[in-house]
């Protein structure tokens, strides 16, 4: 997916890993395209140490999800999987980003979780959110000030402080995430697949979730959100 240019977005989401994003706020994004708003994936890594499937095989489920979500753009700073760090040849790429897609939001894996990967990227948002805003640093850019930065849950499950209701978006939620099939769904007849944490019933955990999170409010499914530090409002 090759955004122009002059592309904006409203959301823009980091993901430490294809298919992370749509784990955890998927209906979020769905949601926000099909009402019309700019919505972006950029993917830190290929994923690949992925123990089942490959690079090229990885991509085109992304892009196949990409299809079913509606984004405007998706791209991969090709960053090393599981050697993600909050150094600055890799936060200054994430801020590179922000400065060209200058989103109102952005979003990133919540920064406690079973994969060390989705730990660091969400420190690294936290980082590159922070320098985009600083208009001395990497000066060639433009400064570009985010209004608001929040975690998303990839695979454990916190108490959220915000909830997005995606009752009516689930099902293209769960269509996007069965493009993964090299993850969630593998052969087991194929010569080099290995049974892992998203092999089993990972989907429907997903789901349970979703689920869960909705109950709160009575919605049939709901994403949640943390942020860091007061959440600004106009009103109630």
């Amino acid at each position: 997916m090759n955004p122009s240019h002059d592309t904006s977005l409203d959301l823009l989401v980091f993901a430490a890993h294809p298919d992370d994003a749509e784990i955890g706020m998927g209906g979020t994004i769905a949601k926000h395209a099909r009402e019309g708003l700019a919505v972006g994936i950029i993917d830190l890594t290929y994923a690949e140490m992925s123990s089942n499937g490959n690079v090229e095989t990885r991509q085109k489920e992304a892009a196949e999800a990409s299809e079913v979500l509606g984004l405007a753009v998706r791209e991969t700073l090709g960053l090393p999987d599981r050697r993600l760090s909050p150094v600055p040849e890799q936060v200054d790429l994430m801020v590179e980003a922000i400065r060209r897609y200058r989103p109102r939001l952005v979003f990133a894996p919540y920064h406690i979780d079973r994969h060390p990967d989705h730990i660091a990227a969400s420190r690294m948002a936290e980082e590159a959110v922070f320098n985009a805003k600083l208009r001395k640093y990497m000066p060639e850019l433009p400064a570009w000030t985010v209004e608001q930065l929040y975690f998303y849950m990839i695979n454990d499950v916190h108490a959220p402080q915000l909830l997005i209701d995606v009752s009516d978006v689930h099902e293209i939620k769960m269509t996007a995430l069965k493009a993964y099939r090299s993850q969630f769904m593998p052969e087991s007849s194929e010569s080099d697949w290995v049974e892992t944490p998203l092999t089993g019933a990972y989907l429907d955990n997903v789901a349970a979730r979703d689920r869960l999170f909705g109950q709160v409010k009575k919605y049939r499914y709901a994403e949640g959100f943390i942020a860091k530090g007061p959440v600004a409002l106009q009103r109630f």
